[in-house]
């Protein structure tokens, strides 16, 4: 804005009490611990995910088939 003529003025809007006493970037313990229980929960949820789908071929052999035929013919028409 053109009014503001002072550097050290915060511009309105910003979070004036986050980060007091901390290194700047540094996160708190409990951010990072929830971000490693997120993490641990995703990649729990995709071996799942991974495990359902094998069970499927498996199972309907037929729908794996006409899967692995489909995707074949999408990447045969793909240009790179």
């Amino acid at each position: 804005m053109a009014d503001r003529d002072f550097h050290d003025m915060p511009s309105p809007g910003t979070d004036r009490g986050a980060g007091r006493g901390a290194a700047p970037g540094a996160e708190p313990e409990g951010e990072l611990e929830r971000e490693a229980e997120r993490r641990r929960r995703r990649a729990q949820f995709l071996r799942d995910l991974a495990e359902a789908r094998q069970l499927r071929d498996r199972v309907q052999p037929r729908r794996a088939k006409t899967a692995r035929l489909r995707h074949a013919m999408r990447m045969r028409t793909f240009r790179w």
